[in-house]
């Protein structure tokens, strides 16, 4: 009976920004644990690889491809794939970006740049599926947060501002959203070794203060936060709602 809470065979989920890093890691947990995936990219390329790798795996994946910031071209994907494929039950917003420099030097555009794909997307697909959601009294959404949600670090303080965003958008959504079934949660990554950050990750000196600051004393591995993933995506977490779960090797417990 326990195991069968995080059981997500007849469940469909999109994941956006899933043809690399976190998502497609998340995108493998999830099909592991018996999900139907939709990947979801701006590069038709990479996310035709990505669907085909998931495939050729044994998954039932599809591709649905459309940019996150554009509010139209959302709600035009989102509308279509539920009439002519079938409900999307499971929303992971993942995608997002980075971008560092100091922050009286920062760009006017860049700033613009990090609020539309980290802080806007979430509102676009996050609105566009739960229409749906809302009318079939059950989903599930988790929005991809960051330990930036909670602690801020010299350089990126614009990406810091979306994280934390993101956080309160995601509690939003869990007020007005959990009288119609829905279950709104945010999953905020630590320090992993992704494309995203591959500048820190071939940096010594990051790593060196990572490992003495991380109370894990190491980087972490993206397939370790699919754990938490099926959790927030499954009816284990029936009664979970607005909140923020940490996947960051102690990061934020410590000082």
């Amino acid at each position: 009976m326990s195991l069968s809470l995080f059981d997500l065979r007849g469940r469909r989920a999109l994941i956006t920004g899933s043809s690399q890093g976190i998502g497609l890691a998340l995108a493998q947990g999830l099909a592991a644990a018996g999900a139907e995936i939709v990947v979801n990219g701006r590069d038709g390329e990479k996310l035709a690889a990505a669907a085909g790798g998931l495939r050729d795996a044994g998954v039932t994946a599809r591709e649905l491809a459309f940019d996150v910031t554009d509010h139209a071209a959302v709600r035009a994907a989102v509308d279509g794939f539920e009439a002519d494929v079938g409900p999307i039950d499971i929303l992971i917003n993942n995608a997002g970006m980075q971008q560092r420099g100091p922050l009286e030097e920062f760009p006017a555009e860049g700033f613009e740049r990090l609020l539309q794909t980290n802080v806007a997307s979430v509102f676009h697909v996050g609105q566009a599926v739960a229409r749906h959601m809302i009318g079939r009294g059950r989903g599930k959404i988790v929005n991809v947060c960051s330990v930036q949600t909670a602690l801020a670090r010299p350089g990126i303080a614009p990406y810091t501002a979306t994280k934390g965003a993101v956080a309160n958008l995601t509690k939003g959504m869990a007020t007005d959203w959990a009288r119609h079934g829905l279950q709104c949660n945010g999953l905020a990554p630590g320090y992993f070794e992704t494309p995203l950050n591959k500048a820190l990750v071939e940096d010594p000196a990051f790593t060196d203060w990572l490992s003495r600051r991380a109370p894990a004393g190491r980087w972490g591995r993206v397939e370790e936060l699919v754990g938490a993933a099926i959790f927030l995506s499954s009816d284990a977490s029936s009664f979970v709602n607005g909140t923020v779960l940490y996947v960051d090797g102690g990061i934020t417990a410590s000082l």
